[in-house]
């Protein structure tokens, strides 16, 4: 839809921190992100750091609270300021450091608040900041509320719910957030809707741990508001407008409506044209994009009423311009409202239509058993629709399509690329039918993946005779839903970092593995905001490894960990004394498949099921797989290893890489080793 350019009169400018163009294109010279924050005077150090003494006093006597997580956001927000240099208000000359102070006052009215027994945040209206205690690092991710002012903490009433994805801010501190929170309702305040501000762990375009933020974020929200799960609206504008279209087709029922400003909704094509980039991606990279390339998925629009926002003259329109596009391959039409002659804002009268056109989606609410499903995705990362669950694909990174309706008693669906899949129901008899084949009507009691409002299931499986019901998988691990790889899909879900102790095979090496875990933990740190879990490998126990994916640094000589585990993986090292005259060293080889390695100069970089607990990964010598390059555009963000790699530390780490990647693929869906690498 085009307003007409009468309507030009009035625009909402919405700050924008762009990346730097051309000088952003240089892997050489690279700007750091976080930038370094302002300089203050001693003495504002000084009062900040003994407020935060107190405050952490008041956490300690306070103890285990369930509401501990609201006043320890405002702890971490003071304490990273400090720690970090990560100060950033405006400079003010008359009140320096001023977001920072009004940030550790309402933590430790908070904190007093709660030591007291009291906690009046937990039922205000207006602008509130919550927190929770994220499963993935076990740290704590502030978010923002409106409650609206109707909303009763005694009544039944249920809410609707509009998640709201901030833009990209290189200075988005924890304490710039929180202050921005308690004092700036946002762009959009429907009537009656609890609007949530996930903080998405600072700058990375909601994805990895920034995408599971969103979804912790509802599960703690559940337990504390009454929400209405029929509608629940993703909203987001620029970066956020990207996570919107990110959310919206890879959780297309979870939300019953979508409405996307600006942003990028691809890779190449968007560095190209906002970037001047030129992209000259290796293989695998183009493969990985698949994962976050919302275009790849732009089928899974059927499922989920979408209302995109552009200026007309915002270089961010390509966003909604490339997903019409590409929906308009698969058959469907996006609805595009056009602000006029207006670059990266909201015009006034198109945002209008836009919160017409939303409401009149949310009153009617989210479909809860639609009669049609049309849905595709490339991993079982991202596997559900409505009543459709995929547990098993022929083959990763390749679309895998389900076309899938109900009718007269009959589940009929039409698959490609598609090995397991589940039906859950509502019904007490239903009729499954895949690809032409009849392929049962018994309906298994409610397993613990079945909600109440889907009380049976069906389950199918494709086999060499066909879709069966059943079928024997034999021994080894095979990629299901959580265990499908890359190596950045241990980083979505709770995770250990494991340092050896022990002498490497090669004190290079082990120089290398030291410097490399550094660089993993602090730069988890400064783009997920989170501190990871260390322990050393002689302390890992049962529980560790019940609970965590491992991240194991080292060698088999090394990590103790590792040597564990070293006959059970895809990867194996041998090792001898070589000595000649009165010199003396290990000559190592490592073996990757039918090729060899120098073991002293090559390190294997990988993820595989965890042989001490197949339902949880190990990873060898790798943090999330982005670099300092990819900080600077947040369509760079993406996985750029795939299951495995074999590095030669011969050649320096840089802003892109870990070393020299000389080997790179894809495991196949047992978990095997395939030709060529999977290319």
């Amino acid at each position: 839809m085009r307003l007409a350019a009468s309507f030009l009169s009035f625009a909402l400018v919405i700050p924008l921190i762009l990346a730097d163009g051309p000088k952003d294109n240089i892997p050489d010279n690279v700007r750091p992100v976080p930038p370094v924050g302002n300089t203050i005077p001693d003495a504002t150090k000084l009062e900040l750091q003994s407020g935060l003494n107190e405050l952490q006093k008041l956490i300690s006597e306070i103890g285990s609270h369930d509401l501990l997580p609201d006043v320890q956001v405002y702890e971490k927000a003071v304490r990273w300021a400090l720690q970090y240099d990560e100060i950033y208000d405006p400079k003010n000359a008359k009140n320096p450091a001023a977001n920072v102070k009004a940030v550790l006052k309402n933590g430790l009215e908070r904190a007093k608040a709660l030591k007291d027994g009291k906690a009046p945040w937990a039922t205000a209206t207006g602008l509130v900041v919550r927190g929770y205690k994220s499963k993935i690092d076990g740290s704590v991710q502030p978010y923002g509320l409106v409650i609206p002012p109707n909303y009763d903490f005694k009544s039944s009433t249920k809410h609707r719910l509009d998640f709201w994805w901030h833009g990209r801010g290189e200075t988005l501190s924890e304490a710039n957030f929180i202050a921005d929170r308690e004092r700036n309702p946002g762009q959009f305040t429907p009537d009656g809707a609890i609007v949530v501000h996930p903080y998405g762990r600072y700058c990375n375009a909601n994805k990895f741990a920034g995408e599971i933020d969103s979804l912790e974020i509802l599960d703690h929200l559940k337990k504390h508001y009454r929400i209405d799960e029929s509608r629940i609206v993703a909203r987001g504008f620029s970066m956020g407008g990207a996570a919107c279209w990110q959310y919206a087709v890879h959780y297309p029922t979870l939300f019953c409506a979508a409405a996307p400003g600006a942003g990028f909704a691809e890779t190449r094509e968007f560095l190209n044209d906002f970037q001047n980039e030129v992209v000259k991606p290796t293989w695998y990279e183009k493969k990985l994009w698949r994962m976050y390339d919302a275009t790849e998925y732009a089928q899974n629009i059927f499922n989920i009423p979408t209302v995109a926002y552009s200026g007309e003259i915002d270089k961010q329109k390509q966003a909604a311009d490339v997903m019409a596009r590409e929906m308009k391959k698969v058959g469907l039409e996006l609805t595009h409202i056009i602000g006029p002659k207006t670059g990266h804002s909201y015009e006034k009268n198109a945002k209008q239509e836009v919160i017409k056109q939303v409401d009149a989606i949310v009153a009617k609410g989210k479909v809860e058993f639609p009669k049609e499903i049309n849905f595709t995705t490339y991993t079982l990362r991202y596997n559900e629709c409505a009543w459709l669950r995929i547990d098993g694909l022929e083959k990763h990174w390749e679309p895998a399509t389900v076309v899938g309706k109900y009718q007269d008693g009959k589940f009929i669906l039409t698959t490609r690329n598609v090995s397991e899949l589940r039906i859950r129901s509502p019904f007490n008899k239903a009729s499954l039918y895949v690809d032409g084949t009849y392929v049962c009507a018994y309906m298994s009691p409610s397993s613990e993946e079945t909600s109440r409002k889907f009380p049976t299931s069906l389950h199918a499986v494709k086999n060499k005779k066909g879709w069966e019901t059943e079928t024997e998988f034999g021994d080894g691990p095979r990629k299901i839903p959580g265990l499908q790889g890359p190596i950045d899909d241990a980083f979505m879900d709770s995770f250990l970092m494991v340092k050896p102790t022990g002498t490497p095979f090669n004190p290079t090496l082990g120089e290398w593995t030291k410097k490399e875990m550094k660089h993993a933990v602090d730069h988890w740190r400064k783009q997920f905001r989170g501190d990871a879990r260390i322990k050393n490998d002689k302390e890992i126990n049962d529980d560790d490894i019940k609970n965590h994916n491992l991240i194991l640094w080292g060698d088999p000589q090394s990590n103790a960990i590792l040597a564990k585990i070293a006959g059970k993986l895809p990867v194996s090292w041998e090792s001898k004394m070589v000595i000649e005259g009165d010199k003396k060293w290990t000559a190592v080889r490592m073996q990757l498949g039918d090729k060899n390695y120098d073991g002293n100069s090559h390190v294997p970089v990988m993820i595989f099921p965890n042989p001490l607990n197949p339902k949880k990964y190990v990873v060898l010598n790798s943090g999330f797989t982005f670099r300092e390059y990819a900080y600077l555009n947040n369509a760079r963000q993406v996985p750029m290893l795939p299951d495995y790699a074999i590095v030669d530390t011969t050649t320096p780490p840089n802003s892109r890489w870990p070393g020299k990647v000389v080997r790179a693929g894809f495991f196949g869906e047992r978990w095997e080793l395939l030709p060529n690498d999977g290319q």
